[in-house]
């Protein structure tokens, strides 16, 4: 860990030179039901079916993924909503999200590969089911009819705008996937679309790569966002110890993992610095009861899940102090 501390002081650089000092919107809402995906165990993963049945089941916060297409004959390039770079693992499509363009990747069965309960179950990737378990496939081509109150179109791969047509009044949580230098950059595309629906503090905008984060902080700064990994691992040092200061007052939230290549991140006394210095704490991926108990006790402001039912249920099951417990809750 010595070793990375002068890659981390060198990264998180403007971060560390700031006083502390995040907006209060994001501290003010918890514990918040964060459902990835849209709930992956539960439904077919970014897709507005997914989307809306999170919503229903009482999720909080609506948790996509973001990549453009490539460009169509006029080179209008869209942002959709879907979790890897490629569409193989989850549709009956194949190749990389940047080289097809919006038509040819709104043609595919967004539920082609999915499962109740274990989630995206494709053959290729290790999980293998009896064909009567993939219980969406063929709605988004017509082949199907959908369930009542859903249309063809929810089970597909859905774009930005639409998503956010749809969801004028719920808190969304937005992951920039693969960009530069792998692909061409879309953060400007991503803060031009945010700035027409007039989305800033009711979305949180996040990527594991901090130069991500900046590049879309320059074109959309009053937008949300939330600290990448560098930073965060800046924030941990600091919180343990041996760094000073805090993630650039920009930011509003930390979104971490309990542990990391073996490091534990997630801490009560983690919490309690992200907290003094004005920062959310929202934990990735968590989908059991136990762990999601634990982190309500600690005092976390969002939890990430592929279950949002579950997760669900463990809120209205646990009673915790709003005021950022220190003991476990009272659980039902």
């Amino acid at each position: 860990m010595k070793r990375l501390l002068p890659l981390l002081l060198l990264l998180a650089l403007p971060g560390l030179l700031g006083l502390a000092g995040a907006e209060e919107g994001w501290l003010d809402r918890r514990v918040l039901n964060i459902a990835h995906q849209g709930g992956e165990f539960e439904a077919p993963s970014d897709t507005l079916y997914a989307l809306k049945t999170a919503a229903e089941k009482g999720a909080d916060v609506l948790e996509i993924d973001v990549h453009a297409t490539a460009p169509d004959e006029h080179g209008v390039r869209e942002l959709v909503a879907i979790h890897d770079t490629t569409v193989d693992r989850t549709t009956d499509g194949s190749g990389r999200v940047d080289e097809l363009t919006l038509d040819e990747i709104q043609s595919l069965d967004a539920a082609y590969w999915f499962v109740p309960g274990p989630g995206t179950c494709n053959p290729d990737f290790g999980c293998t089911r009896p064909e009567a378990d993939y219980v969406h496939r063929g709605i988004a081509t017509g082949d199907e009819p959908p369930p009542e109150g859903f249309a063809p179109e929810d089970f597909r791969i859905p774009t930005v705008r639409e998503i956010l047509e749809e969801f004028p009044d719920e808190l969304i949580n937005i992951e920039i996937k693969r960009t530069a230098p792998d692909t061409e950059p879309y953060e400007e595309l991503l803060a031009d679309l945010l700035a027409e629906f007039d989305r800033t503090d009711d979305v949180i905008v996040v990527a594991f790569s901090d130069l991500a984060v900046e590049r879309f902080k320059l074109h959309a700064p009053d937008v949300d966002t939330a600290v990448a990994t560098a930073q965060a691992a800046a924030f941990k040092l600091s919180a343990d110890g041996p760094l000073p200061g805090a993630p650039n007052p920009r930011y509003v939230a930390l979104q971490v993992p309990v542990t990391f290549e073996g490091i534990e991140v997630v801490t009560e006394d983690f919490v309690r610095d992200a907290h003094a210095n004005g920062l959310a704490v929202h934990v990735w991926t968590i989908n059991d009861r136990a762990t999601m108990e634990w982190l309500i006790a600690i005092g976390v402001d969002g939890i990430m899940t592929d279950r949002p039912t579950l997760l669900e249920e463990v809120l209205g099951a646990c009673a915790w102090n709003p005021a950022r417990p220190v003991t476990p809750p009272h659980c039902s």
